[in-house]
């Protein structure tokens, strides 16, 4: 099982790979509208389609996972 399969097993949605600044950003806006936030580091061979300039600096990017707080409607 990869971690987005176990990820997703636990709840987790995959939104996108960010970096800074909008990492941060999207990750504050999506806590505010209820939601927890977990980044994942970013795995260029996890992804689908193109990645190759994400590739190029692998440890610059994070990918942002999502499930809804409990409790909160």
């Amino acid at each position: 099982m990869t971690r987005g399969e176990q990820l997703a097993a636990e709840g987790w949605q995959r939104q996108s790979v960010y970096d800074e600044p909008r990492l941060s950003e999207m990750a504050d806006m999506y806590r505010e509208i209820g939601f927890e936030v977990h980044l994942e580091p970013f795995h260029p061979e996890d992804e689908k389609g193109c990645a190759g300039c994400l590739a190029a600096f692998p440890d610059r990017y994070k990918t942002l996972y999502t499930r809804k707080r409990e409790g909160f409607p």
